[in-house]
């Protein structure tokens, strides 16, 4: 049976994620697979390369740099995210990636994009974080609406994955992981609520079919989240989520803040430790 990982984005309310991750790579677990949506890729990656800390470590130290994310990034650029920066100064030169580690990696990683010409999601393969074309691949799952250009790769044009497939729990299993753990960055409480597509309509309007998906959005995202819950319920997944809504908004650089939600991670993941290794052993 092919075990999985799957993790949700949401910026950085995924501060969350990677203190569970880092406490499940402290203790030697490893997944078949690993999908990732937006931050939530971003920072399975680093799961993959073996490099716990790493993320927690480059955020709290970049993640309030101007070359980062800022509007004089998107003024610029047309991005709110700084490329050069975020895909290639830090991962190569500033805090390195062990791409080396992650290729020969047995674990088969996902990172999911959104397609803006059909509406549907796109779940994409890396292999090899110096491949261009690749890294576009991560950079594309992490591009927000309105704020992003979108990524032309591979004959697509792509946006957040978070658009059309949030937790994508239900894609990983019909790709063949049966076993899975899911680590969400909401809580059972939270109620994704109908979005203002107004400008969405406006920016993308020679792309109706994903100004459609982002108009069902939160449908999307509470039919999601009601199949986890069934799902553990069933014993078919282990869920890991904050036990109520993160006191942080997806564009806080405070570093005292991040490092705040990422000790809630790492409790969250200790605490319940003996249990996950029960489910996966």
């Amino acid at each position: 049976m092919k075990t999985g990982l799957v993790l949700e984005g949401g910026a950085m309310r995924a501060t969350y994620t990677i203190g569970v991750l880092d406490v499940l790579m402290e203790n030697n677990i490893e997944f078949d697979g690993i999908i990732g949506v937006s931050a939530g890729a971003i920072h399975g990656l680093s799961y993959v390369a073996k490099q716990p800390g790493r993320n927690i470590r480059y955020y709290k130290k970049y993640a309030s740099d101007k070359r980062f994310m800022s509007w004089s990034n998107f003024i610029r650029t047309g991005d709110l995210v700084g490329k050069d920066f975020c895909y290639s100064e830090i991962p190569w030169k500033l805090d390195p990636f062990d791409n080396e580690t992650f290729k020969k990696s047995k674990t088969e990683f996902y990172a999911v994009a959104a397609n803006i010409e059909t509406g549907e999601s796109e779940y994409l393969r890396i292999k090899d974080l110096k491949d261009p074309v690749q890294m576009e691949y991560l950079r594309a799952s992490a591009s927000l609406p309105i704020v992003s250009k979108p990524v032309e790769v591979d004959g697509m044009k792509l946006l957040d994955g978070g658009m059309t497939d949030s937790i994508p729990l239900r894609a990983f299993q019909n790709m063949g992981f049966e076993k899975n753990v899911v680590v969400a960055t909401r809580s059972d409480g939270f109620v994704k609520h109908d979005e203002q597509v107004g400008l969405t309509s406006m920016m993308y309007k020679n792309y109706p079919k994903f100004v459609s998906a982002v108009r069902y959005r939160a449908k999307m995202y509470n039919d999601e989240k009601a199949y986890i819950l069934l799902q553990e319920k069933l014993g078919n997944i282990f869920f890991f989520r904050p036990n109520e809504e993160l006191n942080i908004t997806r564009t806080d650089t405070d570093p005292e803040h991040l490092e705040a939600i990422y000790q809630i991670g790492r409790r969250d993941a200790q605490t319940r430790l003996s249990e996950l290794l029960e489910f996966l052993n």
